[in-house]
């Protein structure tokens, strides 16, 4: 099963091409609501789309702002200044798709995605 993920404005566009590859869908923030949209309008428009908010928005990682359990999931790519990481992170975070295709497995959790981990919340 593919999974669906609402792809937040800083995501770039070669990430959402991994993950298109793979079979997922990806929905882009820029396609459907205003890129300046506030945080809530944003994880609104995930939920609304029944989709896993993907993002490397910091912000989204904070689980007192942003309780895991209120949301269909939240994947938190943790780029940190740090782009020669992005083909790592993909790898990662392509290999736990494949892992857990279901997108109940997501509901009421956040992933944070780093290089050489990936840390779960919720």
């Amino acid at each position: 099963m593919n999974l669906r993920f609402f792809a937040d404005q800083c995501v770039p566009s070669s990430i959402i091409r991994a993950l298109r590859e793979k079979g997922h869908e990806i929905l882009r923030l820029k396609d459907l609501i205003a890129v300046d949209s506030p945080d809530p309008v944003v994880l609104n428009k995930a939920q609304e789309l029944d989709a896993i908010l993907l993002s490397l928005n910091g912000d989204f990682a904070d689980i007192v702002s942003y309780p895991p359990a209120d949301y269909k999931g939240i994947v938190a790519l943790q780029v940190r200044n740090h782009p020669e990481a992005i083909p790592q992170i993909v790898s990662r975070l392509i290999d736990f798709l494949t892992s857990h295709p279901d997108l109940q497995f997501f509901v009421g959790k956040l992933l944070l995605v780093e290089a050489h981990r990936i840390r779960i919340r919720g």
